[in-house]
């Protein structure tokens, strides 16, 4: 159940280029929140950024009680976020949207996360324990490269790809999960980011016959799925319907959303 909360934030670091990390004192975020879920953040007061903003939850510590959120600048909302400082208070609905399906079955497990769409792939691989577990992760360049220490510390190995081989593997991150595929032979892909890489995780994964779930990334007005702003396709290519990524998603089985431009 979400709830609209006025909590405490802890910090704020600029942890990438244009790329920030908040950390929220939200005990009930902390503990209700799952892996995938996002929060709808009302960036500031007034009129000049009147929509919220939805961002990926990161992390959650419920013996501490907080939860994190990383988030890049990309306009007005996003820059006003950046600008709040500890000890101030952020507006926001949340836990929203459905999880990721975590279960022991899935012993063998691959992230695959592109740019923005790495950050609730973390939460997803902490939340995982008794796996084996392959993260790959995609960036522009190393200027955009953020929590590595933190991914390989919660995945068995880590591979990286950058567009220009600044850091890791020159290309796309895809590449790597192919390579990777035949030999680890995995029950479960998780993917988040841009649209054309997920649509080369979906192909990847119905080719090798392994299951898959992708987090959409959409605009959204309200985020709880009264408004038509972020409409998705499900269903089959001759057989579909409109969804709400906010209500339905963010998090769909790869074979029951159809992937458009």
């Amino acid at each position: 159940m979400s709830r609209v909360l006025k909590e405490r934030i802890e910090s704020v670091e600029k942890i990438a280029k244009s790329i920030y990390k908040m950390t929220v004192k939200s005990e009930y975020i902390s503990v209700n929140s799952r892996p995938g879920q996002f929060v709808n953040v009302k960036c500031c007061e007034g009129l000049n950024a009147l929509l919220r903003r939805p961002i990926s939850i990161c992390s959650a510590d419920v013996e501490r009680g907080t939860f994190d959120i990383v988030f890049q600048v990309k306009g007005i909302g996003t820059e006003y976020l950046s600008q709040k400082s500890a000890g101030s208070e952020v507006d926001l609905i949340g836990p929203l949207g459905k999880p990721f399906h975590i279960s022991r079955q899935y012993k063998r497990i691959a992230v695959v996360g592109g740019g923005i769409g790495i950050f609730p792939l973390l939460y997803l691989l902490r939340e995982m324990k008794d796996a084996d577990k392959s993260a790959f992760l995609g960036f522009r360049s190393s200027d955009y490269v953020v929590l590595t220490d933190e991914f390989e510390a919660a995945s068995d190995r880590l591979s990286i790809s950058t567009d220009d081989g600044s850091v890791g593997y020159k290309g796309i991150v895809t590449d790597l999960l192919e390579k990777d595929i035949a030999e680890r032979g995995f029950d479960i892909i998780y993917t988040c980011g841009p649209m054309p890489m997920l649509r080369k995780v979906k192909d990847i994964a119905e080719r090798a016959g392994i299951k898959c779930q992708v987090s959409l990334e959409q605009r959204m007005g309200c985020g709880i799925g009264a408004c038509l702003v972020c409409a998705c396709k499900t269903g089959k290519p001759d057989n579909w319907e409109y969804s709400h990524v906010c209500k339905d998603g963010p998090v769909f089985w790869s074979d029951e959303v159809i992937l458009d431009d």
